[in-house]
């Protein structure tokens, strides 16, 4: 499933919008046997059996926040975020499947990252934890930590995602092509290519 999310995103993503409940309702708590089982018949081939992807355009979603997880596939269901890809699997999936894998993912350790260009790795550290403030562009660390941890139900972990994966969501924000994320298209758009490889290479090798 495409996140990247994030990716970056590198930077801050809205609050989640979470299912309602009937008054007096709670929601089922998460079955993790039928979350393992609902993903490797419908996630592993992309995202890997156990949420970390090997491929570098497909995002780790292992450890990531359910929050955002759930509001990602609402949004690929709901055409909010446009993916071909990501369409036809969270169309299949119900409520409780996504419930059940979106809990069961955030119990999967998510294994490490590498950042591969030095140089740019300074830049992009410096942009993620202190933005660049005489162009206007937040620190990413205000919204996702400075071990790229996240906050849950609020904004994704970005920690060890794919640069790969992460560019594609910082380009996709800036060209409007995601747009379900007012906060990171507003950030991405004053991006140029150069940062945008720099915050990615430096995500992927965040701990």
């Amino acid at each position: 499933m495409k996140l990247l999310a994030s990716l970056l995103t590198a930077a801050a993503l809205a609050a989640p919008a979470l299912p309602a409940f009937a008054a007096g309702e709670t929601p089922a708590k998460p079955d993790l046997v039928k979350g393992q089982a609902s993903f490797e018949a419908v996630c592993a081939a992309c995202h890997g059996a156990d949420g970390n992807s090997t491929i570098v355009v497909n995002p780790k979603l292992a450890q990531q926040h359910p929050e955002y997880l759930l509001k990602q596939l609402h949004d690929f269901k709901d055409d909010k975020r446009v993916d071909p890809v990501m369409k036809g699997p969270a169309m299949m999936l119900s409520e409780e499947d996504m419930t059940n894998i979106t809990a069961w993912l955030a119990k999967q350790p998510a294994k490490n990252g590498f950042a591969t260009d030095k140089q740019l790795v300074v830049l992009g550290e410096r942009i993620y934890r202190g933005g660049i403030p005489d162009r206007k562009i937040a620190a990413c660390v205000s919204c996702h930590s400075p071990n790229g941890a996240g906050i849950p139900a609020q904004y994704p972990r970005l920690s060890g995602q794919h640069a790969d994966y992460t560019a594609k969501q910082l380009n996709a924000f800036r060209d409007g092509t995601r747009g379900n994320n007012i906060q990171m298209r507003d950030v991405a758009a004053k991006l140029n290519d150069r940062e945008v490889k720099a915050v990615a290479d430096y995500i992927a090798g965040l701990r």
